[in-house]
């Protein structure tokens, strides 16, 4: 009996650890100690959508993303997102999904990466692969997330903007895997599995 809790409790404090599908977290570029970000300010030059950055305070409220499932493939609430799921990763106060596409991003000349669609709904090139080692992306792993329409990985190579988001490091896509498409979940609202799930509680 004693074997059969301890189990239990086992499997639900690695699920605690998990990142959960509905999830509202920061995400942190390890190479360059920057969070990614975005605010409504449109790119100057390239696709002219809303711009993604990177920035360097941790207290930035324009930080904060959802983790969602593809669309018209929803994930269940508080359901642990799996190694190689597709997600889409929706900025909270603008409600528009990170996305690239084949623009040049406007200082590395790599690909740009926006956020796209309106109320959470935009297209395809919003879906992005979780890359990690084990079953499930854990919370303090550091994982890479490829675009499932280009094949490009979520990157930052450290240039900076001037005005009007003076000091943001630009965000872009990289075709090969490396030191700068490291990101760690950090400071956010992990929602745990519920035991009975509701029709409404899909994302």
């Amino acid at each position: 009996m004693f074997l059969l809790l301890w189990s239990k409790s086992e499997g639900r404090e690695s699920e605690l650890n998990q990142v959960t599908c509905g999830s509202l977290l920061k995400l942190l570029n390890t190479r360059h100690n920057v969070r990614l970000h975005s605010h409504d300010v449109k790119y100057g030059s390239g696709s002219g959508q809303q711009s993604v950055t990177g920035v360097e305070n941790a207290d930035d409220a324009n930080s904060y993303w959802q983790i969602r499932g593809k669309p018209n493939r929803p994930c269940q609430r508080g359901e642990a997102i799996k190694c190689g799921q597709g997600i889409r990763i929706t900025h909270m106060k603008t409600g528009r999904n990170l996305h690239t596409h084949h623009f040049s991003s406007p200082l590395s000349n790599n690909q740009e990466v926006s956020a796209f669609g309106e109320n959470g709904e935009g297209d395809n090139l919003d879906v992005w692969s979780v890359q990690c080692d084990g079953i499930h992306w854990e919370r303090d792993e550091a994982v890479r997330f490829k675009h499932v329409g280009t094949d490009v990985f979520l990157s930052v190579t450290g240039e900076q903007y001037s005005h009007p988001i003076r000091g943001q490091r630009e965000v872009h896509g990289m075709s090969a895997p490396n030191q700068h498409n490291w990101w760690r979940s950090m400071e956010g609202v992990f929602l745990q599995p519920s035991q009975m799930p509701l029709r409404h509680d899909e994302l």
